[in-house]
């Protein structure tokens, strides 16, 4: 005998409605749990989305570390009195400076994604060189070059000068001429908000990010040894490193963190200081017959210009000055030369009243 159907009356409906209602409510009453900050392991390149085009993952210990010495240049060459069309008459005759920068570090040298201009701080310096050479801060010819071949660029002559975050060091010292330096940066870190890494000491077993190539590099094989290294192309795509979880922390300039840092509020520099370095524009050296020092000489001009008119600050300001403490423009460093000796008088040169 089947079981006859009975059908809910309404005052079955509403008592379960009224539970559902009162479950509903309770739950609601119940904090969410607390997340902790997470500790990312070290990075598997098997895992997870693919790590930035280019990068290589080295192992600790893989490379042994060059020290990075920057306290040895003896300077520049200081400006003479020439005009610029007798310094640079090839690059004056052509009417345009070639010039070597980045289109991707933000605040520094960066492409505007909604204009497609390109702009920052070293943008601005190319213009105030050209304006100086030529009278029009426009006839710059710039060319976008990757980290790894800043240098290799200025050796082949493809372009007149670099500017492009470049350090001062010993070794680059040997190899190319420097202009006198146009910005003071430390050395920091980059995490994200939520991570363990509290400073150099916290870095054991994560994966620390770096462009190669980069007096950062070197930083990190030292002051880093057990951890892996994550070398890039460039440094937004540490950044891309770092918000895939690839990577725990960027080691780099505060200059290029900062602009780092502008691009995602997660982020945050951490405050020791692990070294101090000067970016100065970078020239080939003399050698044959190319005489490579009147360029030199030139831009060093209008780096004294810059701060005697107060540009520099204007720049600095526009630039950095929500992100940056600074102590003001890097002093002016030239090395001794020798003075031309006076040729002789000859005998009876002298006139005779």
């Amino acid at each position: 005998m089947k079981k006859a159907y009975r059908r809910p009356t309404r005052r079955t409906g509403a008592a379960a409605l009224s539970a559902l209602l009162s479950a509903s409510l309770l739950s609601a009453c119940i904090a969410p749990e607390v997340q902790e900050p997470e500790a990312y392991p070290r990075v598997n390149p098997d895992a997870g989305p693919p790590l930035p085009p280019g990068s290589i993952i080295e192992e600790p210990g893989q490379v042994e570390a060059r020290p990075v010495i920057t306290d040895t240049w003896e300077g520049s060459l200081r400006p003479d009195d020439a005009e610029a069309r007798d310094r640079v008459p090839e690059i004056y005759k052509r009417g345009r400076l070639i010039v070597g920068v980045d289109q991707s570090q933000n605040l520094l040298s960066f492409r505007d994604t909604v204009t497609g201009q390109l702009r920052g701080f070293e943008v601005q310096l190319a213009k105030e060189i050209a304006r100086d050479i030529f009278g029009n801060p426009e006839a710059v010819d710039f060319r976008f070059i990757d980290s790894g071949d800043r240098l290799r660029a200025l050796s082949q002559g493809d372009v007149d000068i670099v500017i492009r975050s470049i350090s001062v060091t010993e070794d680059r010292a040997r190899r190319f001429e420097f202009s006198t330096p146009y910005f003071r940066t430390q050395t920091r870190l980059l995490v994200m908000d939520n991570s363990e890494v509290q400073g150099i000491n916290d870095l054991n077993a994560h994966t620390v990010c770096v462009a190669d190539g980069s007096t950062a590099l070197q930083h990190a094989r030292a002051m880093a040894p057990a951890s892996d290294i994550m070398r890039t192309r460039n440094w937004s795509d540490c950044l891309m490193a770092l918000q895939q979880q690839q990577a725990q922390a960027i080691l780099g300039d505060d200059a290029i963190l900062s602009g780092i840092a502008s691009q995602d509020p997660y982020t945050r520099i951490l405050p020791s200081i692990l070294a101090w370095e000067s970016y100065a524009v970078v020239i080939a050296p003399s050698r044959g017959s190319r005489d490579s020092s009147g360029l030199v000489r030139q831009v060093n001009a209008t780096m004294e210009r810059i701060q005697a008119d107060t540009t520099w600050w204007s720049m600095f300001n526009e630039w950095f000055g929500q992100h940056l403490y600074t102590y003001g423009p890097p002093s002016l460093q030239y090395r001794p030369e020798e003075e031309p000796e006076n040729p002789p008088e000859e005998e009876g040169d002298t006139d005779v009243g």
